[in-house]
């Protein structure tokens, strides 16, 4: 099973997850990164290629350092690949949002957060991934 089947399978909420992009660095197209999330699920990536810090979604609103965790596998890794699942209403606008990891070191997978997105519009958060 790939990363976008894991979160499609996963369906946060209940619902369908229609949308799976793979989370890539602005700056540098990395696509290795380690990755924070704190109690709210908010998350942000960094990129262990170049450093770049990147919220996912519109976790820059919520964040908050000091509740900050960063992630890690069972195994102990903590560099993983970012895949971001969206269940979207009928109009288009983003309903869940889930954020799945992969570990490098022994390629486990999972949702590590998933949040409902409560406004609108929210199709721009198709982009923050």
């Amino acid at each position: 099973m790939d990363l976008a089947e894991c979160i499609r399978e996963y369906q946060a909420g209940g619902y369908p997850v229609a949308v799976v992009k793979e989370s890539r660095c602005g700056r540098c197209d990395g696509v290795v990164f380690r990755v924070e999330v704190t109690e709210d699920e908010s998350v942000r990536r960094i990129c262990l290629a170049c450093g770049e810090a990147a919220f996912i979604g519109d976790s820059a609103e919520h964040w908050d350092d000091d509740d900050a965790e960063e992630c890690a596998c069972t195994c102990g890794g903590e560099e993983f690949t970012v895949a971001v699942g969206f269940a979207l209403f009928d109009d288009g606008d983003v309903r869940w949002v889930s954020v799945g990891l992969r570990c490098l070191k022994d390629g486990v997978q999972g949702v590590y957060a998933d949040v409902k997105i409560d406004y609108g519009p929210s199709q721009h958060l198709l982009d923050a991934v």
